[in-house]
C-alpha cells in the first residue's frame, strides 16, 4: 500500500495552486480546486491541519447510509416527492449538478439530477420476474408510468439555517421525461425527424460554459431495443428488456445521445455529433478560443472512449469526434469525409454517428473495460476515466486509467495513456464509478458493484467490500494518497452523482437503487430513507460535516 500511495502522489501531481487548469466556466460552479485566503489562518490551526487524519469506514452490509466521523447527511429530495402542483420527483437518480441563481450566493440555486432508469415493480406494478413478455402481459397505462419517472429533474433550493431545503412550487421546478419533446441540434433528420420525444437511460452528465446541464443517455437499448447490422448490412430490431417499442413508435436511434438542457426554460436539445452510445458523462474543457472539447465514455464491456472537438467556439454541433487508440495514443478521427473505410461501409457522417460504435471497431479504437466517469484534475490537467469491470475478461474491480494531452493541449490528437490504480482487495475499492474533485483537490470515488453481485458467498471476489461505498483520497497531509472509504450505502444501493457545491461546505449525493433485488413489496431487502412507507425510495442526499470544510484548506499546507 505504501508503494501504492507513493504512486498515487506521483500520478495526481503535487504542483502549486498557481498552475491550475481549470476552466473558469467550472472554476464558479465549484467542484474543482480554488485557492483559499490564508490572511486569518493561524499557525495553530495549520498545524492541526496538518495532523488530520481520516477515520476509515469499514465495509458494511448494513440497510443504512453510515458516514465516518466529521460527516453528516440529510435528505433533500426523494422518490414522488412533490415539485410542483403537477409533478413530482422521479426514480432511480443518478448525477446531480448545482448552479447557484446569483454567483455571489451559493446556497441558493438550481439542483438538476438525472433520473436514469426504473424498476417496474416499485414503479408501474410489472413484475418482470412473474411476466417474461411485456408485449403481452404490460399495459400501455404502466409504461406510461414508466415514461414519467425517467429523464430528469430540476429543483430549487436553498440552504436555510445549514440544511438544503425545495423551494415548493418554484417556476423553475420540472420534470424531463420520455415524453418530453428535444430538438435534435444535426441538420439531418434520424429517421424521419428533426424533433423527437423523450430522454430515457440519463446516467451521469455535465456542465456547459454557458451554465446549462448535460445529460446522458447510457443503456437506451433497455426501452426501445436496438438496430444490429449483419455482415451484408441488413438491419435486424433486437428487442428491449422493458418493451416499450411495442406501445410507441418511437425508433431507437431518436435515443443514446448527449442531452443538453437549459435550466431556466427546461428547453432541450439532443447533440448528434458527439455520438451514439451508451454515454456515461460528458466533460467539457473550454479552450482559450472559447472552443469546447468533451470527453464522454461508453459505459459497456469492450467499448471506447471519445473526444470531440469544436471547430467554432461554443458549438456541440460543428468539429470532429474522436476515439481513442489507448494502445498508440492517438485520436483518430470520425469523420466520414476524410476516412475511406468509413464510406465504404456508411453513406453519410449521420450514419457514421448513429452507428459509432461500428464505425470506431472499424478503426481500430481500444476496446475498454467499461470506460465510466470522465473528470479533469483541476491541478495538472490530465483526465481520469474511470473503467469500473470486465467479468468476461476477468476484471472484476476495475481501474482508473489517465489520459495525459500531448504537451498539455486538450485539442490534440496525440496523448500519454496509463493505468494507476486497479481495484481489488489491496487497493481497498473495486469497481470504480464516478469521480469528483473537491476544492483541495482531493479526489472523491463511488463503486458500483452490482445489486445482483454484491454481498453473495458465489460472488467471493465481492464480498469483502460488502455495500457499495463513497471513498476520498487525500492528496495533502498524513493521508495524501490513502484509499478511505467515508460511506457506506444501504443494501442493493450505489452512491452516485457527487456534486461539491460552490462553497465546497456541501456534497450533493445521489443514493440510487435501494432495495433493487426485492421481490416482494410486502418484504423490501431495504427500507431506506425509512421515511414510514416501509419501501425503499431512491433520494439526494447533502453531505456536510467539519471533515470537508477541514479536507477543503489541506492545500494550505503545501501550496
Amino acid at each position: 500500500m505504501e508503494y501504492s500511495r507513493r504512486k498515487f502522489i506521483s500520478f495526481l501531481g503535487k504542483a502549486s495552486l498557481g498552475a491550475m487548469v481549470m476552466p473558469p466556466f467550472l472554476i464558479s460552479c465549484g467542484s474543482t480546486t480554488t485557492p483559499i485566503d490564508t490572511k486569518n489562518t493561524s499557525k495553530e490551526v495549520l498545524e492541526r491541519l496538518r495532523r488530520l487524519t481520516l477515520e476509515a469506514l469499514p465495509a458494511s452490509d448494513k440497510d443504512d447510509l453510515l458516514l465516518t466521523k466529521g460527516l453528516d447527511y440529510h435528505t433533500i429530495i426523494k422518490w414522488q416527492d412533490p415539485i410542483s402542483d403537477k409533478d413530482t420527483f422521479g426514480f432511480n437518480n443518478d448525477f446531480t449538478c448545482f448552479i447557484p441563481l446569483d454567483k455571489n450566493n451559493p446556497k441558493d440555486g438550481l439542483l438538476w439530477v438525472n433520473h436514469e432508469s426504473i424498476n417496474p415493480l416499485y414503479v408501474s406494478g410489472y413484475n418482470h420476474r412473474k411476466y417474461k413478455n411485456p408485449e403481452l402481459n404490460k399495459t400501455k397505462e404502466q409504461v406510461d408510468k414508466e415514461m414519467y419517472d425517467v429523464g430528469g429533474s430540476i429543483v430549487r433550493i436553498k440552504e436555510v439555517n445549514g440544511r438544503w431545503k425545495v423551494v415548493e412550487n418554484d417556476p423553475y421546478n420540472r420534470r424531463i421525461t420520455a415524453k418530453t419533446p428535444i430538438e435534435l441540434n444535426w441538420d439531418s433528420p434520424i429517421k424521419g425527424k428533426t424533433t423527437v420525444i423523450g430522454t430515457h437511460s440519463n446516467c451521469s452528465g455535465g456542465i456547459t460554459p454557458w451554465n446549462t446541464f448535460l445529460t446522458c443517455e447510457e443503456n437506451y437499448h433497455d426501452y426501445y431495443g436496438e438496430t444490429e447490422y449483419d455482415g451484408n448490412n441488413v438491419a435486424t430490431h433486437k428487442k428491449s428488456w422493458h418493451g416499450w417499442e411495442h406501445f410507441n413508435n418511437y425508433p431507437t436511434e431518436h435515443y443514446g445521445w448527449v442531452v443538453e438542457i437549459d435550466p431556466k426554460s427546461g428547453k432541450a436539445q439532443k447533440h448528434v455529433a458527439l455520438g451514439r452510445f451508451a454515454h456515461e458523462c460528458c466533460t467539457l474543457y473550454e479552450l482559450d478560443d472559447k472552443r469546447v472539447v468533451a470527453y464522454s465514455g461508453d459505459d459497456k464491456n469492450d467499448e471506447y472512449l471519445y473526444k470531440f472537438i469544436s471547430s467554432k467556439p461554443g458549438s456541440l454541433k460543428d468539429g470532429t469526434l474522436y476515439v481513442a487508440d489507448t494502445i498508440n495514443g492517438k485520436w483518430l478521427s470520425l469523420d466520414w469525409e476524410t476516412q475511406p473505410i468509413l464510406k465504404q461501409k456508411f453513406k453519410d457522417q449521420t450514419e457514421v454517428l448513429i452507428r459509432v460504435r461500428e464505425a470506431a471497431e472499424l478503426l481500430g479504437a481500444t476496446e475498454l473495460n467499461r470506460p465510466e466517469d470522465i473528470e479533469i484534475d483541476p491541478i495538472t490537467g490530465h483526465i481520469l476515466v474511470t473503467l469500473t469491470n470486465n467479468k468476461p475478461k476477468g476484471d472484476y474491480h476495475g481501474s482508473i486509467l489517465k489520459i495525459e494531452e500531448t504537451n498539455g493541449a486538450f485539442d490534440a490528437l496525440t496523448f500519454k495513456a496509463s493505468t494507476y490504480i486497479a481495484g481489488g482487495e489491496e487497493n481497498g475499492f473495486s469497481c470504480p464509478d464516478n469521480l469528483a474533485f473537491d476544492l483541495a483537490g482531493n479526489l472523491w470515488m463511488t463503486s458500483d458493484i452490482s445489486g445482483s453481485s454484491m454481498n453473495r458467498p458465489d460472488k467471493p471476489y465481492y464480498m469483502p467490500f460488502k455495500n457499495n461505498s463513497l471513498f476520498v483520497i487525500p492528496r495533502y497531509g498524513e493521508d495524501a494518497g490513502k484509499v478511505i472509504r467515508v460511506a457506506s450505502a444501504p443494501r442493493d444501493a450505489e452512491l452516485t452523482g457527487p456534486w461539491f457545491s460552490p462553497d465546497g461546505k456541501t456534497l450533493f449525493l445521489s443514493v440510487q437503487h435501494p432495495g433493487e433485488r426485492t421481490t416482494d413489496l410486502n418484504n423490501p431487502t431495504s427500507k431506506w430513507p425509512f421515511d414510514g412507507d416501509n419501501i425503499p425510495k431512491p433520494a439526494v442526499v447533502a453531505i456536510t460535516g467539519d471533515l470537508i470544510e477541514k479536507m477543503n484548506k489541506l492545500n494550505l499546507i503545501e501550496s
